[in-house]
């Protein structure tokens, strides 16, 4: 079946420099790809060896938005229900398709998984998180901007081994009204209470969105996770 999956479109901004890391960013609920490529020319900047691709999720009917269909990578019921009544069958499709983007950086670009960085903002950490902990490819670090964790009943024992020590940076706004900031702050502390390996940032007064000391930190774990030479 995997085969008649429609495969996703992306906005990419190639590595400047010898390509030897990815990131694969996947946004959040109406928007496209376009909407957080200008990051990745600024990262870029500072990683040239880096090539960033931002997926474009597919129009769905969304039962948020009174049923019409937007760029969603799944089903989302309410805003207050978010971290709970959530669509599996949205989320697992969408994660097929992030997976065949993962499998030609490794089969077809010869980017090996360990030097593969991969998360989203918003309803895209959602897919990141549910992609890199349960990939059986071991990647190089996991990102989390303004999410939660899905399926959090079973997440953990869908978790593969091969990235239970795998670094995951997570960042939220304390003023964060869409994705609350306690959704963020439970997540954390059940990955924590499995061991797993998360770096936790709290931006004061930062509502559901980005600012420019989150991106610094973001290039920071890059940096450490995606260095310029393989480490040894």
């Amino acid at each position: 079946m995997a085969s008649t999956l429609q495969k996703l479109t992306s906005v990419v901004h190639q590595a400047t420099a010898k390509h030897s890391a990815t990131v694969i960013f996947i946004h959040g609920l109406g928007d496209s790809g376009h909407g957080w490529a200008p990051v990745g020319e600024e990262l870029g900047r500072h990683l040239p060896h880096v090539k960033f691709i931002f997926p474009n999720a597919p129009d769905i009917p969304v039962t948020l938005n009174y049923g019409m269909s937007m760029p969603s990578w799944y089903d989302i019921k309410a805003l207050s229900t978010i971290d709970t009544d959530q669509d599996e069958a949205g989320m697992l499709k969408s994660r097929q398709q992030v997976m065949q983007i993962i499998r030609e950086e490794v089969e077809e670009n010869n980017i090996p998984a360990s030097r593969i960085v991969i998360g989203g903002f918003s309803q895209g950490s959602v897919m990141g998180l549910l992609t890199g902990l349960t990939a059986e490819y071991k990647f190089a670090g996991i990102i989390s901007l303004s999410g939660y964790l899905p399926l959090h009943k079973k997440i953990v024992n869908m978790a593969s081994d091969a990235n239970r020590k795998t670094p995951i940076f997570w960042g939220h706004g304390d003023a964060d009204q869409v994705v609350r900031y306690e959704y963020g702050v439970q997540s954390v502390e059940l990955l924590k209470k499995n061991k797993f390996d998360v770096r936790f940032s709290t931006y004061r007064n930062l509502g559901h969105g980005s600012c420019p000391q989150e991106i610094r930190d973001l290039l920071n774990f890059l940096k450490e996770t995606i260095p310029v030479e393989p480490k040894a």
